[in-house]
């Protein structure tokens, strides 16, 4: 360092030892999964920097949350708030189905639990962190202020003590227990689609009967088997599209006419947003074998589907969840890389 003490010759691996933790908190604070890998990164190149300034009465962790959330509030200065189809528009029927594009930085994004959820031996503390980046609860965190969303995160998600986050954001424990309230009341207001969604940790021998049950339907695009799979009241999203539709009938009429090129598709699992979730491949008729096409994730409650959200932008999901950009026809299945 050019001034004051140098960083320690360890303190890359310091720091790296809090990445996916941090990189979860970011993602719950943007709801963009590279908007909070370009947070965490700038959070590393910050601390990396004024390391001298450091002066260790908090812990390194905590002084990396205070630099983190002080990136994520001036990334959200914006006032940009991700969001899902149903939050922009009404649901439609397939009679007027359209597919209508908007801007990448209108969505709430997709992210590999592998990126977000910190190994941890505690089962109750993961299936909280689990539950904390399920699409419904980072859709209700997108309704609140910046700052309120940081409390609730830190203090419910996080478990941090109201002294020690009002120590992070500079302010009072009454002003940070009064953020924490009106926190509370907007979620409780707002009951977002999906919310119900009860996934165990692993999944139980029924959860996995009803996901076999779906690889073989989809894959063999039988509308009679899905229809039997899905709520009566089953939404599906297709971000970048704005387009949702609501029920079985237009969920599968949707799927035999505009969707008719996904028959015969293959399906990789994946473990996304702490929910089950499959790399979609949909026949390549240039190349042969299969190309990418989306990346669903499912919804459960009550044994059936719920919920079938399908991110098209393959060209960034894909590499993000370290998926192959090609399958070969002989292959069903592949490993999803580490």
């Amino acid at each position: 360092m050019a001034n004051g003490t140098a960083a320690p010759t360890d303190l890359d691996s310091r720091l790296e030892a809090h990445r996916t933790e941090l990189t979860g908190y970011c993602y719950r604070m943007l709801g963009s999964s590279f908007e909070a890998e370009d947070a965490v990164q700038d959070t590393m190149v910050r601390a990396w920097r004024s390391y001298d300034k450091f002066e260790g009465r908090s812990s390194l962790r905590s002084w990396l949350y205070r630099i983190a959330t002080n990136v994520c509030l001036d990334m959200l200065t914006a006032g940009n708030k991700r969001a899902r189809p149903m939050d922009l528009t009404e649901s439609t029927p397939l009679a007027q189905a359209a597919l209508s594009p908007r801007p990448d930085n209108t969505w709430l994004e997709p992210m590999p639990d592998a990126r977000v959820l910190p190994t941890t031996g505690d089962p109750a503390e993961a299936a909280i962190a689990k539950e904390s980046v399920r699409l419904a609860f980072m859709a209700a965190l997108q309704k609140l202020p910046a700052k309120q969303r940081a409390v609730l995160i830190l203090r419910e998600v996080l478990a941090w003590k109201a002294s020690e986050v009002a120590e992070l954001l500079d302010t009072s424990v009454a002003s940070v227990n009064s953020a924490l309230q009106r926190a509370r009341a907007t979620l409780a207001e707002r009951q977002e689609p999906g919310a119900e969604a009860a996934v165990s940790d692993p999944l139980d021998a029924d959860q996995q009967k009803l996901l076999d049950r779906y690889v073989a339907a989809f894959e063999g695009y039988d509308m009679t088997a899905l229809t039997a799979l899905l709520h009566e009241d089953a939404v599906m999203t297709m971000p970048p599209f704005d387009l949702w539709l609501t029920g079985t009938r237009d969920i599968t009429g949707f799927m035999t006419t505009l969707g008719a090129p996904c028959a015969g598709s293959r399906l990789v699992p994946v473990q996304v947003n702490g929910l089950p979730g499959f790399a979609q491949y949909k026949p390549d008729p240039e190349k042969g074998g299969f190309t990418p096409w989306a990346v669903q994730v499912l919804e459960i409650s009550d044994g059936r589907i719920t919920g079938f959200h399908c991110f098209l932008d393959t060209q960034r999901w894909f590499p993000l969840f370290d998926l192959p950009l090609h399958l070969e026809a002989e292959t069903d299945q592949v490993e999803q890389g580490a």
